[in-house]
């Protein structure tokens, strides 16, 4: 399969199961579209006609143009076949571990945010608070159930964990504990409204934690408007000074200042742009997750403009680099030359079976957004995963087991997209959420287009291929990631 776009003023040939990237002239674009289902001489006659008043294309560019695509053909790097799919059919039996765990330490927040998927933090349920005990036998359950992986990752959520931060510090020092004598290391990271950022929760970040979410939707009016106290307050101007001193703190690498953006803010780059001016650098700003009908619910009379929206994101990227002034966007980083690896790539996140989240009381669900579905509880950290038909279910939320997906060219980038998002927008987790494939799709047309003019301005060629083959995490049992 093959996706050709046009970007930027940039030609884009990408061939999906390769992985290749291919930035290409208007010949050679119009050649690669025509070639599949017609013969040389009808691609002469076209091509020919067409650019009938460019006076240096002749038939011999045309012929050689041609050698070059079937040399590309023969390299596998231009319309390679799929040979991925028959692997997603034994997705059910195969072995899986568990790498990572999103600690509810917190299911309450001093914060009333009106678009929280999570009810304020408490998951439609009881305010709790994750006790020691919990906590720790989860760390140990995620140890004793993580065969072969020596990375485990561990995030810190609710509602806000800072509401918990005693029983946060003394969860790492236990995890620290333990590591050396179980051949793992443990990678935290910590997702904070910010309300309660101080000197200790910053020293303690810095020194402990992989990465830290701030979360802010960027204009002030924006971002108050939605987050607000239980007084009605917005938060603004109490959290904004904290994030500035904590990503000074940690030289503005290894955390997110993570925005959402609603019917509200259709404009959104204008809030990547704010927080861009204001000095942070590392960004990311999702669509609100909300039932339809809601004041700030995105429509479907929203969706062009926020396709423009991501091309105005990436063009003003490209202007601010070579400016000196860049900043990363969580959706448009990229690897196109190192991965990740296909069993990644058509199984995605792993929900329901490498990634569990836990609630304050050890329950076991398949990630955040299952929370409080009493249906999509899985078992506790005390008994294990009990719930092994829905594993198995989870097993095979794969790409290929969507059958929409099938002739969609960001298949192997989304694996089939979000199965919460799916869940809620189909009542199945192997349906698709049709709103948020459009804004992904663009999204990596987008992120594409980057890595080109990247590459152009650098000199260092236009051509990529991601790896993308690994028998042994596929046929075996993991590798140690």
């Amino acid at each position: 399969m093959v996706h050709q776009y046009k970007l930027n003023g940039y030609n884009i040939v990408l061939d999906v199961y390769s992985g290749s990237v291919h930035v290409v002239d208007e010949v050679a674009y119009d050649i690669i579209a025509m070639y599949e289902g017609s013969t040389r001489e009808d691609i002469k006659t076209a091509i020919l006609e067409k650019y009938a008043a460019v006076e240096d294309v002749t038939a011999a560019d045309i012929d050689e143009c041609i050698g070059d695509i079937e040399t590309l053909i023969a390299e596998k790097k231009l319309f390679t076949e799929d040979i991925y799919k028959n692997r997603a059919f034994d997705f059910k039996n195969r072995y899986t571990t568990v790498k990572a765990l999103c600690l509810h330490i917190a299911h309450t927040c001093n914060l009333n945010c009106e678009y929280c998927f999570a009810a304020q933090g408490k998951y439609h349920g009881e305010r709790a608070l994750m006790s020691f005990e919990v906590g720790k036998r989860a760390l140990d359950f995620l140890v004793e159930n993580s065969g072969n992986h020596v990375n485990l990752e561990v995030d810190f959520f609710g509602g806000e964990p800072l509401m918990n931060f005693d029983v946060v510090k003394q969860l790492v020092a236990y995890a620290r504990s333990i590591e050396k004598d179980a051949g793992k290391n443990f990678r935290f990271t910590l997702t904070t409204n910010g309300m309660l950022i101080d000197d200790d929760v910053i020293e303690f970040a810095n020194r402990e934690c992989h990465n830290v979410v701030l979360s802010l939707d960027g204009r002030r009016e924006i971002h108050d408007r939605l987050r607000k106290d239980y007084s009605g307050v917005g938060s603004y101007d109490r959290i904004l000074p904290k994030f500035k001193k904590f990503a000074e703190s940690r030289n503005h690498e290894g955390y997110y200042m993570r925005g959402t953006f609603t019917h509200n803010n259709v404009d959104f780059t204008k809030d990547i742009f704010h927080m861009a001016d204001m000095g942070f650098r590392e960004l990311s700003m999702e669509p609100v997750v909300s039932p339809p009908g809601t004041e700030y619910a995105l429509t479907e009379e929203d969706l062009p403009k926020l396709l423009e929206q991501y091309e105005i994101l990436a063009k003003e990227m490209i202007k601010r680099k070579k400016e000196g002034r860049g900043f990363t966007f969580y959706h448009y980083m990229i690897d196109l030359t190192h991965g990740p690896c296909i069993y990644k790539r058509i199984a995605g996140c792993g929900s329901g079976t490498e990634y569990f989240a836990v609630t304050p009381t050890g329950d076991l669900y398949p990630c955040h957004q299952f929370v409080g579905d009493e249906k999509y509880k899985m078992g506790d950290v005390f008994t294990g995963v009990t719930n092994t038909s829905l594993r198995d279910e989870f097993k095979l939320c794969n790409v290929y087991a969507r059958p929409e997906c099938d002739d969609c060219f960001a298949k192997l980038y989304c694996s089939g997209g979000c199965a919460a998002n799916a869940y809620h927008a189909t009542g199945s987790i192997r349906g698709i959420y049709d709103y948020g494939c459009k804004l992904f799709r663009k999204r990596i047309e987008c992120a594409i287009m980057i890595k080109a003019a990247e590459m152009e301005e650098t000199g260092e060629g236009i051509e990529f291929a991601a790896c993308s083959d690994c028998d042994s995490c596929v046929d075996g049992g993991g590798c140690a990631e």
